[in-house]
């Protein structure tokens, strides 16, 4: 088995041009078939035997490229997963044109909170996942009923606010890294402030102990941080309301703000403002796709096996793991 992507672009609409457009690289597994098409044009057929794929949709963080998730992307599809990851240039604040995950304003406003969703760039990529259903490499062989939101800073936050059935009956589960609910006090929020979680579905939240971004952030919302995994370790306890035992807290010991990101790129975004990360990357990255995946193969694909290791393997003594908790 092998890892393939295809790219796709899908207009937004009413959105202006020339930011009507959403760039999309979708991995899935592949198996290699030696067919003229397959030499000439590099297309290689999807690993039907593992079909139909769940599927993984991952919002940037703002300014944050595409490319630096990919080795994410490629080991969700190691396990059978398709991912969807974007670029998506627009001004959504105005006057800002940025890389986006797509952030609706708003429905983040006082008296529109948790009535529509934060995500303004899914209801593009879900209407593509259905012209992908219908025709190219991975046509019938997608799980459209079973979508899994996840992102990492801006684009994990509104992965969390918008998994909520009752916008999207297809969506199933959500994963952040480096996201919290924390409200904003230029939206006229009062300070110190969680908002609440539609917390129908399962949800894993996961930050680090060097997250400087996150902590030299604070005054965005009224208040300094303790430390730097706060506002992701509020957004557990009072965002989350239900006790089903799906919903997790991962704080990785020595993980900053972009260590989900590589390559690292330090040209854009806020990077300047973290602080170091003290535990080796490599393995740091593979802890975060390993709790990532059993996550979605414990609680979206239902495997016993994987809720056993979710839960016990991952609290077993591991000296990256600053704090694992259940609710």
């Amino acid at each position: 088995m092998s890892v393939r992507a295809i790219f796709q672009a899908a207009k937004v609409a009413d959105v202006p041009s020339p930011y009507d457009t959403i760039h999309l690289k979708v991995f899935y597994p592949a198996q290699m078939s030696g067919s003229d098409q397959e030499q000439d044009m590099g297309v290689v057929p999807a690993d039907e035997e593992r079909s139909p794929f769940k599927v993984v949709i991952f919002f940037n963080g703002i300014n944050c490229g595409p490319e630096i998730y990919q080795w994410l992307a490629v080991k969700l599809a190691e396990r059978g997963l398709v991912v969807v990851t974007f670029a998506w240039v627009s001004q959504n604040i105005p006057g800002m044109v940025a890389l986006t995950p797509g952030v609706d304003l708003k429905n983040l406003a006082p008296n529109t909170y948790g009535t529509a969703p934060t995500a303004s760039a899914l209801p593009t990529l879900l209407a593509e996942l259905e012209r992908l259903q219908s025709q190219g490499v991975l046509a019938g062989l997608l799980d459209l009923q079973n979508i899994i939101l996840g992102g990492h800073s801006a684009g994990g936050r509104v992965a969390l606010e918008s998994a909520n059935p009752q916008f999207f009956p297809q969506v199933v589960a959500a994963f952040a890294y480096g996201a919290h609910t924390a409200a904003i006090l230029q939206l006229g929020y009062p300070p110190n402030t969680i908002l609440p979680l539609p917390d129908a579905l399962p949800l894993m939240l996961i930050g680090g102990t060097c997250d400087g971004v996150i902590a030299k952030s604070s005054h965005r919302y009224g208040v300094d941080w303790e430390q730097a995994t706060t506002p992701i370790v509020r957004t557990f306890k009072e965002a989350i309301a239900a006790n089903r035992g799906d919903s997790y807290l991962l704080l990785l010991e020595g993980a900053n703000h972009f260590s989900i990101a590589h390559p690292f790129d330090s040209t854009t975004g806020r990077p300047f403002l973290d602080f170091p990360a003290t535990q080796p990357e490599a393995q740091l990255r593979n802890l975060i796709a390993e709790a990532i995946g059993l996550f979605i193969e414990a609680h979206v694909c239902h495997q016993s096996t994987a809720i056993e290791t979710l839960n016990q393997h991952l609290v077993s003594h591991n000296p990256l793991i600053a704090s694992f908790e259940r609710k």
